[in-house]
């Protein structure tokens, strides 16, 4: 029973490890955030399910898929991180699906501009190429003091770096002329 201890305690250690290099990680991405002229790619919050059900219409919430009671707490939570920590915010944009707008809303962090370059373009509801490259072009020409917040969708998220988000989850990246750097990645609870 002895290495079944020991091989408990190197499995408890090597977890507060990863944990506390996540913590790590987390906080300096804030720090980076308090600098401002970054660009925040946001999985709208939780809204479970996958794509929108038949007869979706993009101006009409109640045929689309929504933010969960759940979601809604993570999006009130991610916005109350952003002012503890005072977080500049210069502009927030998002996608016109009622999910995404309603966190961006539930955020609180300024006035939401919806905008069709972060429309979701899963199951062809928009054209792939199209929203990418403008939103490319977008946060390539992102200069602000502060930071641009925008509300998106996983696939278009992927496009953009090449890796997805969980529900709520925010890559933050500086804009490197065409290219794009992954500053880190943070994730709310609304527990």
């Amino acid at each position: 029973m002895p290495t079944l201890r020991y091989l408990t305690l190197a499995l408890l250690l090597a977890m507060s490890s990863i944990f506390s290099t996540t913590a790590q990680a987390n906080e300096a991405t804030w720090r980076a955030l308090q600098e401002g002229g970054l660009v925040i790619l946001m999985r709208h919050s939780l809204a479970p399910g996958i794509g929108d059900p038949p007869g979706f219409e993009r101006g009409s919430c109640e045929t689309q898929r929504n933010l969960s009671a759940a979601g809604r707490a993570q999006a009130q939570a991610a916005g109350r991180a952003f002012r503890a920590r005072d977080i500049p915010i210069a502009a927030v944009y998002s996608s016109s699906w009622c999910r995404a707008l309603d966190t961006a809303e539930l955020m609180a962090l300024g006035p939401v501009e919806p905008t069709p370059w972060l429309d979701s373009f899963f199951r062809g509801r928009g054209d792939q190429t199209s929203i990418t490259q403008t939103a490319q072009e977008q946060i390539a020409a992102w200069q602000g003091s502060g930071n641009l917040l925008l509300v998106t969708h996983q696939v278009n998220i992927t496009a953009l770096v090449g890796s997805g988000a969980g529900s709520g989850e925010m890559i933050v990246v500086r804009p490197a002329g065409d290219e794009m750097q992954v500053v880190g990645r943070l994730s709310v609870s609304g527990q």
